[in-house]
């Protein structure tokens, strides 16, 4: 694909706040990490759907390392299937790191995001995922390992998954070979016993809640991964759809991502699912320096986006929500296709 820079993109990547790392198959976006207490990083971009598109939302989050779930929030109402020419499109890449060890993996569920912060290298790398659906939800609030990696996965469908089929009148083989047909794609890490972070035959799965429980990456995604995390690299799995962060500075930030569907009633509704806060966040909106009335829009927004919720003025609740920075790149062209 050909794609015109703006200058201040150019500023944007001579400033280091992220770095693109180019491999002959992939690439991954590599942030540093912040200094000190800070755990704010990256920088939001704008983008224009070029003139006569005909390219669906998953080309455009595929680019820029997103998923469906992280275009859908920080752009609501864009067409999934095919954004109108001269839409502009954020694209959030600029978050709140989870509040976890900079150790390993962290993979949180509620945002779909991948975290990996290579050992010695003071970096993290994020990638999108794709996670259990409802009812075979992908682990939360649990810390395992790397306990092997596989080059050419094979698939035993369960004798539930193979019911599962049956009843939607589809026949499974007892094993899926190793290939580019397999649904685990052509690479694999085990996790634990049962779940493995893996590839996927079906891109559009990611940043959605599509896999029995494992967690989905693009084919170069777990190509990276694959190449660059030992065994043994500890993995956290946590679900928290709200990160806050008290930066250096002491400006408050509050990232709020849509929380998943416990029951089959929120699933179908059209209601937002209700957002739990933890004991963390709690204490931090509490806070006088914290103003509320910001804090209680984006609660409500769920952007997906880093938003400033700092109070200012004597009373504590002056503060406007000020729309997010973005640095413009204008798309001209699709990719090349075969």
């Amino acid at each position: 694909m050909k794609v015109k820079i703006r200058t201040l993109f150019c500023t944007l990547c001579s400033m280091v706040l992220a770095m693109t790392v180019y491999s002959q198959f992939s690439f991954a976006v590599i942030y540093p990490l912040p200094e000190g207490t800070s755990r704010l990083v990256g920088e939001n971009l704008q983008i224009t759907v070029p003139d006569g598109n005909k390219l669906p939302l998953e080309h455009f989050a595929a680019q820029f390392q997103m998923g469906l779930s992280n275009m859908l929030e920080a752009n609501p109402g864009v067409d999934v299937y095919l954004p109108a020419p001269g839409t502009k499109m954020i694209i959030p890449q600029k978050l709140i790191l989870p509040d976890t060890p900079h150790e390993g993996i962290v993979i949180n569920s509620a945002e779909m995001r991948l975290y990996y912060y290579p050992k010695g290298t003071k970096t993290v790398i994020v990638l999108p995922i794709g996670i259990g659906e409802l009812g075979k939800e992908t682990p939360s609030n649990w810390v395992t390992s790397v306990k092997r990696k596989k080059n050419g996965p094979t698939w035993t469908p369960t004798k539930a998954i193979h019911a599962e089929y049956a009843a939607r009148g589809e026949t499974l083989p007892e094993v899926f070979p190793g290939g580019p047909d397999n649904p685990m794609g052509l690479y694999a890490l085990y996790v634990g016993r049962l779940y493995a972070v893996h590839g996927t035959n079906a891109n559009f799965g990611i940043g959605l809640r599509v896999s029995h429980g494992c967690v989905r990456l693009r084919a170069d995604d777990i190509k990276y991964l694959f190449d660059h995390v030992p065994v043994g690299t500890r993995v956290r799995f946590i679900n928290e759809p709200v990160k806050v962060t008290i930066e250096p500075d002491g400006s408050r930030y509050m990232e709020v991502h849509n929380p998943l569907s416990v029951t089959e009633e929120q699933f179908n509704s059209n209601e937002p699912v209700p957002i739990n806060l933890t004991a963390n966040v709690s204490h931090v909106l509490m806070n006088p320096s914290v103003c509320r009335g910001t804090a209680d829009q984006v609660l409500q927004r769920r952007s997906g986006i880093p938003e400033n919720i700092t109070a200012h003025g004597d009373n504590g609740q002056t503060a406007m929500v000020q729309a997010q920075p973005v640095d413009e790149l204008t798309i001209t062209e699709g990719p090349d296709t075969d």
